[in-house]
């Protein structure tokens, strides 16, 4: 049998929920989503990548091996921008688009729910199963 029949898909689709767990819905009652590159992809390997060598310069930095909440926010957000590939039109923060939009939302710490629902939905590799319903 080939092994290739249990790839992994290259993206999923995350339905957001709000702090108090309720799905959380754009003013046209839809859901608001996020669709992520999967831990099998070429985009989160290069996330990831990029994330290794961000530890690596901070290494070769005399002197300085303390991170900041700060830098640790930013280092989190631009991961998990990497590993984006799309909210879907019903999300909107303060008129960005594109990777802008995804850092900024990642970044901002009264939010941090949706970050936190980011990683642990990149964490687990069944939700990029074929055939999922959390495709």
């Amino acid at each position: 049998m080939d092994i290739k029949k249990y790839a992994v898909e290259q993206t999923s689709v995350l339905e957001l929920r709000a702090a108090d767990d309720t799905p959380m819905l754009g003013e046209d009652g839809a859901s608001m989503t996020i669709t992520l590159y999967s831990p099998g992809s070429k985009e989160y390997a290069r996330a990831q990548t990029a994330n290794q060598n961000r530890l690596i310069d901070k290494l070769k930095r005399k002197g300085k091996t303390v991170q900041t909440a700060e830098e640790k926010t930013r280092e989190t957000a631009e991961f998990l921008a990497g590993c984006t590939k799309a909210f879907s039109s019903n999300i909107e923060y303060d008129g960005l688009t594109g990777e802008a939009l995804y850092l900024a939302v990642y970044a901002d710490a009264e939010i941090g729910f949706i970050a936190e629902q980011a990683a642990k939905h990149l964490g687990d590799w069944g939700n990029f199963t074929r055939g999922s319903t959390k495709n």
